[in-house]
């Protein structure tokens, strides 16, 4: 800051005097525009909270309002273990067994011994075919001085698709090449299976043990998996995944056994999305009370207590409960609730036994079709839930009234940062002339102070003269 010289000259117009009129001047003309600027911040910063509230109220609703939210299905094996099963959305809801007799299983062999993984099998570059059931032969090259763990790993670079190699240690000194099919399933497996069996086959030069001695016997034929469906003749596939039985159903074979499945509706899913909608219900509604707040106490009252836009969209939340339904009934019929707080809740009880009693009104209500009405009748509904994501969405769509409120509260922030930077300018050249002023004013003060001291001087000496 610069040092000033203001009233040095008089002790008078001095820069505090300025400094006290301008802080006047602020009270008066820039501290009510800033404190309406904080004011129009608060209730921004408010209106964020609000929106985001009512962003995830939304998009709860949006979870439950969709007619896909009943197709949802679990699965239950009711005793066994010889099955896994999953299920797609609106797979038909049944019971069933299966009583698996054998699992598929894969074709292994195996070569004749080697001292070592590291065996030489043929001194010469060469090449043999392998295949695997009725595809296609894949041939192996390699080069000379190859060894048995070249070969392993050229088959898996090659052929690893249909087939695994690995060298197994069965005994000290004793080596052998294993090859396990990819696949599942016996050699003449059902239309389109190519089967499992493997074969070296076209080899020049290649070490007999792999050739001869590998094609002596299988360790494990291939075969086909079997087995009932409640209590059919017997089923056969070439792979332990099934995926072609029933349709939307996925069953994995485990282990020999029998098995009792059910297909049933998710209710746990329902029920927790459900959950959800209350939960972003009354955290929404909490949050809105404490906008909304009147009262004569201003630390108490809420930001938007007298804003029309705002409270209309609380009220309007609060009336949804008993307002939607289409003319069939209300939220209440099916266990939801409001106390005096604004809370809801929701009695689970009385939910499941409309699901279990009448499903399909019970779906239409809240998501949408032919409700069937007591006298016989049928109207169709839009859905419970659908009517509350218009109602909603009419305030907090793009450009719909929230955002429109967004907007004028900006606006109303950036003019009264431009009349606060037009009054803050004023005042800044208003004493940037008196500052000028007060300077001239004490200049004259002080020739005149100096002129009065003087004269002063003067008439003191013509006393003392006269008196001596």
């Amino acid at each position: 800051m610069a040092i000033s010289s203001l009233g040095i000259g008089s002790s008078i117009l001095t820069q505090d005097v300025l400094d006290q009129l301008r802080e006047a001047d602020d009270a008066q003309r820039i501290q009510p525009i800033t404190l309406d600027i904080a004011n129009e911040t608060d209730k921004k910063d408010a209106l964020d909270v609000v929106d985001a509230m009512m962003t995830n109220f939304i998009d709860s609703i949006n979870a439950v309002k969709s007619a896909t939210l009943w197709n949802e299905r679990s699965v239950t094996v009711a005793s066994g273990t010889s099955v896994e099963v999953s299920a797609d959305s609106n797979t038909d809801v049944q019971d069933f067994s299966i009583n698996v007799a054998n699992l598929a299983t894969k074709q292994i062999e195996q070569s004749g011994i080697f001292s070592s993984k590291t065996d030489i099998v043929d001194t010469a570059a060469g090449s043999f075919d392998i295949q695997v059931g009725t595809g296609t032969a894949i041939t192996i090259d390699y080069e000379a001085n190859a060894t048995l763990d070249d070969i392993k790993n050229l088959i898996n670079e090659k052929a690893g698709s249909l087939v695994d190699a690995t060298i197994v240690q069965t005994n000290l000194g004793e080596f052998h090449l294993f090859l396990s099919s990819d696949a599942t399933g016996a050699e003449t497996g059902s239309a389109g299976e190519t089967g499992t069996n493997i074969s070296i086959t076209s080899a020049s030069g290649l070490d007999t043990r792999l050739t001869t001695d590998f094609d002596a016997a299988a360790v494990q034929s291939g075969t086909n998996a079997t087995f009932t469906f409640n209590g059919s003749a017997p089923i056969s596939r070439a792979s332990n995944e099934i995926d072609d039985l029933i349709t939307g159903l996925t069953i994995t074979l485990k282990e020999s056994g029998s098995s009792e499945v059910s297909i049933a509706q998710d209710r746990t899913s329902i029920l927790e999305k459900f959950d959800s909608f209350v939960e972003k219900y009354n955290t929404a509604i909490t949050e809105l009370n404490k906008v909304t707040k009147p009262s004569l106490e201003s630390s108490e009252r809420g930001i938007f207590s007298a804003d029309s836009t705002v409270k209309s969209m609380k009220r309007s939340i609060e009336d949804m409960i008993e307002a939607v339904g289409g003319g069939v009934g209300s939220m209440i019929d099916y266990g939801f609730s409001v106390d005096k707080d604004g809370k809801m809740t929701l009695d689970k009880t009385v939910l499941e036994a409309a699901l279990d009693n009448d499903p399909e009104n019970t779906q239409a209500f809240f998501s949408g079709g032919d409700y069937t009405k007591a006298d016989l009748s049928i109207v169709t509904l839009d859905g419970a839930f659908a009517e509350m994501s218009s109602i909603i969405e009419g305030y907090t769509k793009t450009n719909t009234i929230l955002d429109q409120l967004k907007e004028s509260i900006s606006t109303s922030i950036s003019t009264l940062e431009d009349r606060k930077t037009s009054a803050t300018e004023r005042l800044d050249s208003k004493y940037e002339i008196m500052k000028k002023q007060f300077a001239a004013y004490d200049l004259i003060i002080n020739k005149i102070n100096t002129a009065s001291s003087m004269f002063v001087q003067m008439a003191n000496a013509q006393m003392s003269a006269q008196n001596n």
